[in-house]
């Protein structure tokens, strides 16, 4: 069942990596998997059974998301925009006391960190709206192995850190239709060095992360809450329908009452 169950969200994380305005980070955050998949990464060979068996389902799941259903919630993101963006509104915003709650068990609130929740919301923001900006540029796609290397790399930054987009940073570098092109046809001249380099800029951006989570906890934390909240404006569809509403709410409960599956 912690098997499947691990699979499971590892889907739902690398559907994250696919979906624009989705971060596979946020997700692995709602889920509670994210300070222990760090540790896991980067200390593999301490304990490595334990490890292994902790980020195996994960891994796999993340695959499997990745190659197989990020397509599908494309077409789904395409053809039921509200109901799919309410639903993980609702999940992530259900999320949102959780992590507070985690947050000040380890360290007591000080008013100070709201300073790092709100430079980190309006970052995200800042995110939001250039994302929304890139969607409506065109570029010349430049997919020589270097350039596919560094996009890979800085992609990294938007599957690591939570509440920043990777899609956005593909759009920045304007090769994200060439990306899902690549991911629907698996054409791994384009993928295998974007891989390459996610796996570089990942290692690297981790030992940030568990740098700033051990020696400023509360900072960081409250810091990855501003991103969480500056990121669902991507997720405010235009229109909504009565089901779209009731996704909404789903979402929330399902994420409200996910620390009872945290623990498993």
């Amino acid at each position: 069942m912690n098997f499947l169950l691990s699979v499971g969200k590892g889907i739902l994380i690398g559907i994250g990596a696919v979906v624009p305005g989705i971060s596979s980070g946020i997700l692995c955050v709602i889920f509670g998997i994210y300070e222990k998949l760090i540790d896991s990464v980067l200390g593999i060979f301490k304990d490595f059974k334990k490890n292994i068996l902790f980020l195996l389902p994960i891994v796999l799941g993340t695959i499997i998301g990745f190659l197989l259903f990020g397509n599908i919630l494309n077409y789904a993101f395409t053809n039921f925009e509200a109901e799919c963006k309410l639903l993980f509104l609702g999940l992530i915003l259900g999320s949102v006391p959780s992590l507070i709650k985690n947050t000040n068990s380890k360290s007591p609130f000080k008013l100070h960190y709201l300073i790092y929740t709100i430079f980190a919301f309006l970052l995200g923001l800042f995110l939001f709206l250039l994302e929304n900006k890139m969607s409506n540029l065109s570029f010349i796609n430049n997919c020589n192995t270097i350039y596919l290397i560094f996009s890979g790399f800085t992609m990294s930054a938007g599957i690591v850190i939570p509440g920043v987009s990777s899609t956005v940073l593909l759009m920045c570098f304007g090769i994200y239709d060439v990306y899902l092109q690549s991911l629907a046809t698996l054409n791994l001249s384009i993928l295998i060095p974007i891989g390459l380099g996610c796996l570089v800029g990942g290692f690297i951006f981790l030992l940030l992360i568990r740098f700033l989570l051990k020696k400023h906890y509360s900072q960081t934390s409250y810091s990855i809450i501003g991103f969480v909240l500056g990121s669902i404006f991507v997720l405010i569809p235009n229109t909504f329908t009565f089901t779209s509403i009731i996704l909404f709410f789903v979402g929330f409960i399902i994420a409200f009452k996910l620390e009872n599956l945290k623990k498993c």
